[in-house]
C-alpha cells in the first residue's frame, strides 16, 4: 500500500478533500479523461452488455473507466474497459480485495491498472465506507454514467453526490417499469440519455493523449500477427482477450474485435 502525496484536483468536489488516499498500480491513469460508471448489483442482461461495449468503447478511445469494484455493473464496467485502464476505488482497504468474488478482477487491477481507498490496509468494509467509496467514483469521473438503479438503491447516494457536484449523468433508455431510479432522472431533465455508444464516447476521446496508458498485447494485435506467434510472445493474454472478447482468432491469425 502506498500514499498519494499529490494534489487530485477532482477531489476538490468532494465535501472534503481526502485527508489521506492509498494506492496500488498505476497512478498515470489518474491523468487520464475519466468517466464514472455505476449501477445496480443484478443487472438485466440488456444493462449488461450496454455497459460492457460503452466500457469497452471508453478505453479502446484512450478514456479511463471508474467503478467501485463491486458485483454487477462495477465489475462489468471494469472488466469491459480492461484492467489497463480502469480505476477501482474500494469501500476497504486495498489489500482486502472486497467482494471476495471479485478478486481476481480487482488483483488484476492491482497489477495493470489503479485500485484506491481512503482506507488503511485490513480496513473491512461497512455501510458507512460505501458511500465514502462512492463520493469517490463519483468525484474522479468527469461525467456519471448510471447504467441502472432503482428506487431506494445504493446507487440513488452516488446520484445525489453527482448533483451535488454539478456533474453531468447519463443513463440508459430503459424499459418502463424496469430501473425506475433511472427513468426518473429522464422524467426530471436530471440525466441524458445514451442513445448512441459511438456518439457518447466521442465527446470524451482522447486516442492521440500523451497520458493514455496504451495495453502493449492490444497494440501488438492490431499487426494481425499469427496465432501461434502470439501465443509465443504473451500466452496468458492471447487466453484471456480471447474469452473477454478483445480479440478474434480468423484463418489463423489474431484480431482486434
Amino acid at each position: 500500500m502506498k500514499k498519494i502525496q499529490e494534489y487530485i484536483s477532482e477531489l476538490d468536489s468532494m465535501k472534503k478533500y481526502p485527508e489521506e488516499l492509498f494506492y496500488e498500480g498505476n497512478l498515470a491513469l489518474l491523468k487520464q479523461v475519466k468517466v464514472s460508471i455505476i449501477g445496480s448489483r443484478r443487472p438485466s442482461k440488456y444493462s449488461k452488455e450496454l455497459t460492457h461495449k460503452l466500457a469497452k468503447s471508453l478505453s479502446q478511445r484512450g478514456v479511463c473507466v471508474v467503478s467501485g469494484g463491486a458485483m454487477g455493473i462495477d465489475a462489468i464496467a471494469h472488466m469491459g474497459a480492461g484492467e489497463f485502464s480502469t480505476i477501482s476505488v474500494l469501500p476497504c482497504g486495498v489489500d482486502v480485495k472486497y467482494p471476495a468474488v471479485n478478486k481476481n478482477l480487482l488483483s488484476a487491477i492491482e497489477k495493470n491498472g489503479l485500485l484506491l481507498s481512503q482506507f488503511q490496509n485490513g480496513f473491512k468494509a461497512t455501510p458507512w465506507s460505501f458511500v465514502v467509496r462512492n463520493e469517490l467514483v463519483v468525484a474522479l469521473g468527469d461525467v456519471l454514467v448510471v447504467a441502472e438503479a432503482e428506487l431506494k438503491s445504493g446507487s440513488m447516494r452516488s446520484i445525489e453526490f453527482a448533483l451535488k457536484m454539478g456533474k453531468k449523468i447519463y443513463v440508459f433508455p430503459q424499459r418502463l417499469g424496469e430501473s425506475e431510479a433511472t427513468n426518473q432522472l429522464l422524467k426530471e431533465g436530471k440525466a441524458e440519455a445514451i442513445y448512441s455508444v459511438e456518439d457518447f464516447v466521442s465527446k470524451f476521446a482522447t486516442l492521440d493523449s500523451p497520458n493514455v496508458v496504451k495495453d502493449e498485447f492490444l497494440l501488438y494485435c492490431e499487426k494481425n500477427p499469427t496465432y501461434e506467434e502470439a501465443l509465443q510472445k504473451y500466452p496468458e493474454r492471447v487466453f484471456e482477450a480471447e474469452l473477454n472478447g478483445e480479440i478474434t482468432i480468423k484463418d489463423a491469425k489474431v484480431f482486434l474485435v
